[in-house]
């Protein structure tokens, strides 16, 4: 039976996520369903990570079995043919044939996420829904400075939801880089794995130090806490988005 990774785009604003739920439309969900148009298979995909509402991808990888061998070009124009007529915002931007033992999730040694903050007075129009617009000036000179205390390995129970199913808080961080082009700042994370709401909670916390209400020192002491309730307001999904996967 061949297995295939896929490398999947998606616009996440009407999806209730990547994974498949009960309570409305998932990108998993719209895959298997154009997988079942073309391939007359009911197969169960896994992505390499499960993106809450709202949340978009430019790189997320997922991978599943099929019955018989595909070209895979072939496949990856004829599911996208499938996503395009059912409207789905869910694009294959690569198919490759993989060794058995591949699996998007587990096999991942590292995954890349962006952030993207506009920040200028007025509310945003082409980029409503792709962004996350703070009307007020940051300083994302000292937003990267306390981002760099957050790197390394630590105990992230004040960045992780309540929800978080993880049997442990403890993460290693190998990047947070905060950088600006214009009214654009962008915070970039690596790390092997990320918590529950984790990177979105990095965000709403270096928001507060980019504002002033907040110093580097205050968020050490916030890590350090190790309580939810001494995170900053978390940031909306608006402007995350998982880039890419390293395997």
């Amino acid at each position: 039976m061949p297995r295939y990774r896929l490398t999947v785009e998606y616009d996440g604003s009407d999806y209730v996520g990547w994974q498949r739920q009960d309570n409305g439309p998932s990108v998993q969900g719209a895959i298997e369903k154009a997988v079942l148009s073309l391939t007359r298979e009911t197969v169960s995909i896994r992505g390499a990570g499960r993106t809450d509402s709202g949340v978009h991808a430019r790189g997320q990888v997922a991978h599943l079995d099929l019955t018989r061998e595909w070209k895979s070009y072939t496949l990856q124009n004829a599911l996208n043919a499938h996503l395009a007529l059912a409207g789905e915002r869910v694009s294959i931007l690569d198919v490759a044939e993989v060794p058995g033992d591949f699996d998007a999730r587990f096999s991942a040694i590292r995954r890349h996420y962006l952030y993207r903050i506009i920040s200028r007075r007025s509310p945003l129009a082409l980029e409503a829904r792709r962004a996350w617009w703070v009307p007020k000036p940051l300083d994302h000179d000292a937003m990267h400075e306390a981002a760099q205390r957050l790197v390394g390995h630590h105990d992230f129970t004040t960045f992780r939801s309540a929800h978080c199913q993880a049997t442990s808080p403890l993460r290693t961080l190998d990047r947070l880089d905060v950088t600006r082009a214009g009214e654009l700042i962008e915070i970039r994370a690596t790390a092997q794995s990320f918590l529950h709401n984790q990177i979105r909670s990095f965000a709403g916390s270096l928001k507060l130090v980019g504002e002033g209400k907040w110093t580097p020192d205050d968020l050490q002491e916030a890590l350090e806490a190790r309580d939810r309730k001494a995170c900053g307001p978390v940031a909306p999904p608006d402007g995350l988005y998982f880039m890419r996967v390293d395997y």
